[in-house]
């Protein structure tokens, strides 16, 4: 590697300088950059909001939640086997229907259920959009009970960070309800329906106060 030396004097005592040529800077900021990309994610302990987070897509990338923060969320832990499975159809339709005003569905495949779930995310992802024409954002398999609890569901969960909607996750198609200021403001159980008045009386208000 080339490194240009400039000399200069301080009080009668020549002294070099060195300068960092085009390339040498270069590979400065790709390390510098890739430092950034293997910085420590975020804890559910340390979070703040569910959206301080990250999760993995169902296509495997990497996912920064915090692209979400000023939409209205609801985060649905999904399974392609379950007598609520058909809840995709709501809430894909939810989606459309309030997309526009900035309202977002996040479905978090999970088998801890009576392992209602397919083996691999390409299954998954083949099924939803297959049988139900999904196109919200749908994430990587993951527990969201148990040792190996994804953070996001840590966070839900937990009391000292989801608060009055903590509390284990009962089943599949548990919902939780984000503000477009990342708090958690409502949560329903499986049996609510998506579309149905429980559910988008809630979602239009988040949308119409939160602006």
């Amino acid at each position: 590697m080339y490194i240009d030396q400039k000399s200069s004097t301080r009080r009668g005592h020549p002294r070099t300088v060195p300068t960092l040529t085009p390339v040498t800077a270069v590979v400065a900021a790709v390390v510098f950059l890739l430092a950034l990309s293997v910085a420590p994610a975020v804890s559910a302990q340390d979070a703040s909001s569910v959206l301080d987070l990250s999760a993995t897509d169902i296509h495997g990338e990497a996912v920064d939640l915090s692209r979400y923060r000023g939409d209205v969320v609801l985060i649905v832990n999904t399974a392609s086997k379950c007598g609520f499975t058909y809840q995709f159809g709501g809430l894909q339709e939810i989606y459309e229907r309030y997309g526009e005003r900035g309202f977002v569905v996040l479905g978090f495949p999970s088998d801890n259920f009576a392992g209602q779930e397919y083996d691999s995310d390409e299954e998954i992802f083949a099924f939803c959009t297959g049988e139900y024409d999904v196109t919200f954002p749908m994430f990587s398999k993951v527990d969201v009970t148990g040792g190996d609890q994804h953070p996001v569901y840590r966070f839900l969960t937990a009391p000292a960070t989801g608060g009055a909607f903590s509390g284990p996750i009962s089943w599949n198609f548990n919902k939780f309800l984000v503000g477009r200021d990342g708090e958690v403001i409502a949560r329903f159980d499986s049996p609510v329906e998506p579309d149905g008045p429980e559910i988008t009386a809630a979602i239009e208000a988040a949308l119409e106060s939160d602006r």
